[in-house]
């Protein structure tokens, strides 16, 4: 019994702390702007008017015109809370994402109890819940709570099919999937990557448990799959209805059919930009403010005369600042001309550098810091900090790395899945133009159950509540 009371003030103080440092950021940071902003608009029409769609102002008034930018599942949930809380109440919002946010600590903390022992269980749940890259999204309306709580509770349904098969697991494991997919259109990737590690892996063992076995594995899959596809069938019939284009997830580049589209511009941000700082001082900037040419990288120029090109370029952008189909055209002449002069620079080592600076840059995009944080001369305490910030983010990553090799024999499908997400996942941000660190902070859940496993100074070898579990009627 004295365990017992143990174990629970342990994890309560794990939760006290969690819920502390998410407050924290909801009071101190709260982001409701931008993308948060669009999502709220889109419910709000949605529950008031039927319509799923945007609001738009004109001289005659504002309308709402029907949308297809973003996939329903984050708007479902303002609907949902608007419904509940009041239209337009986002605190509220903000408040459950924190108990969202919680819940799938806890969710890690069983997934990786059950692979690896109590021991390491408790680190997991110390680890999610005191990470403050993910703690940070709880104050901003914006998806990636909701997709941080889906991938927890995919990983939880794939150790369950494995310890007792059946369709309940396999439910749980469409209704994740899915659910990631309607909030952003990479939640598929959960599902591929799992698919495929459920089928590779089939004739695996799970600790001390028969393996699943390969037809078995073909059954749950495919039911699995098709089960997480339905909702997409009434949204692809939604879009042709009412657009008459076939779009089962959502637009690259979040716009509605006939829109302008300026594939120019962003073909040539591919050929220079590698981090964050350049998505927020250029490509956010483009049809709102003046472009500076004194902020691109020395890496946007091959010579002298191809800086007075782009130069002349801006000039003609700032007049109106506008980028207009004629300027599209001079930045698509510029970026093909840069990817002829260097090929390997355009198509390997630029996306590369991407990819690392969205898995390694500190993450300190919903904090006011610099964007140029490495300048120490003109901030020394926000400098510190993000170099903080990005050794935390690296010890999670190298933590989680050794935990894979720990679990790569007792919990091969599980490990198999989480690998093949984070390689799908960097194989798909390497072909965006504008990185955001933000596009890898669904991977955390995934990296704490690793971490856990790899904190813990044993794991519990053939786990009797595994077996306990999978055994029970």
């Amino acid at each position: 019994m004295r365990c017992s009371y143990r174990t629970l003030a342990i994890v309560l103080l794990a939760l006290a702390l969690g819920t502390w440092l998410r407050l924290w950021f909801l009071w101190h940071f709260p982001q409701v702007n931008g993308d948060g902003l669009t999502y709220g608009d889109i419910a709000k029409n949605w529950l008031t008017h039927g319509i799923y769609g945007r609001t738009e102002f004109t001289a005659a008034g504002a309308t709402v015109k029907p949308t297809l930018i973003r996939l329903p599942g984050y708007p479902l949930f303002l609907a949902a809370c608007f419904r509940l809380f009041g239209v337009d109440h986002y605190g509220a919002v903000l408040y459950l994402q924190v108990a969202i946010d919680l819940l799938s600590a806890l969710i890690i903390a069983w997934t990786t109890r059950a692979i690896a022992g109590p021991r390491a269980g408790m680190w997991a749940l110390y680890l999610a819940a005191l990470c403050p890259f993910t703690a940070n999204y709880v104050a901003a309306p914006l998806s990636e709570t909701l997709s941080i709580f889906c991938i927890a509770v995919a990983c939880a349904a794939l150790v369950w099919l494995q310890m007792r098969p059946g369709w309940r697991p396999c439910l749980l494991l469409a209704v994740s999937w899915s659910y990631a997919t309607l909030l952003r259109p990479d939640g598929a990737l959960l599902a591929m990557a799992s698919l495929l590690a459920i089928i590779l892996f089939a004739n695996r063992s799970f600790l001390e448990l028969p393996a699943l076995g390969r037809a078995r594995a073909w059954r749950y899959v495919l039911g699995a799959g098709l089960l997480s596809v339905a909702p997409f069938v009434f949204w692809t019939a939604r879009n042709l209805r009412t657009f008459h284009v076939f779009e089962p997830l959502a637009p690259r580049y979040a716009t509605d059919p006939g829109e302008f589209t300026v594939p120019g511009f962003q073909r040539w941000m591919k050929t220079w930009a590698v981090d964050f700082t350049s998505t927020s001082d250029i490509y956010w900037n483009v049809d709102s403010a003046p472009l500076d040419v004194n902020l691109l990288s020395a890496r946007a120029f091959d010579s002298p005369a191809e800086r007075e090109q782009t130069a002349d370029i801006f000039a003609a952008y700032n007049e109106n600042t506008t980028l207009t189909p004629a300027i599209d055209t001079r930045f698509q002449a510029l970026a093909v001309e840069r990817e002829r002069t260097h090929p390997f620079r355009s198509y390997v080592e630029l996306p590369l550098l991407r990819v690392l600076d969205m898995w390694l840059r500190p993450r300190t995009e919903m904090l006011n810091i610099e964007l140029r944080w490495w300048q120490y001369d003109r901030h020394h305490a926000e400098t510190e900090f993000a170099a903080a910030y990005a050794v935390l983010n690296l010890a999670y990553i190298v933590v989680a790395a050794v935990g894979a090799w720990r679990l790569r024999r007792r919990c091969a499908v599980l490990v198999a899945a989480i690998v093949a997400y984070c390689v799908l996942r960097s194989l798909l941000l390497a072909t965006i133009e504008a990185p955001e660190a933000r596009y890898t902070i669904e991977v955390f859940p995934m990296l704490c159950i690793l971490a856990g496993a790899a904190c813990a100074s044993r794991m519990a070898r053939g786990y009797t509540a595994t077996r306990e579990i999978a055994t029970s009627g």
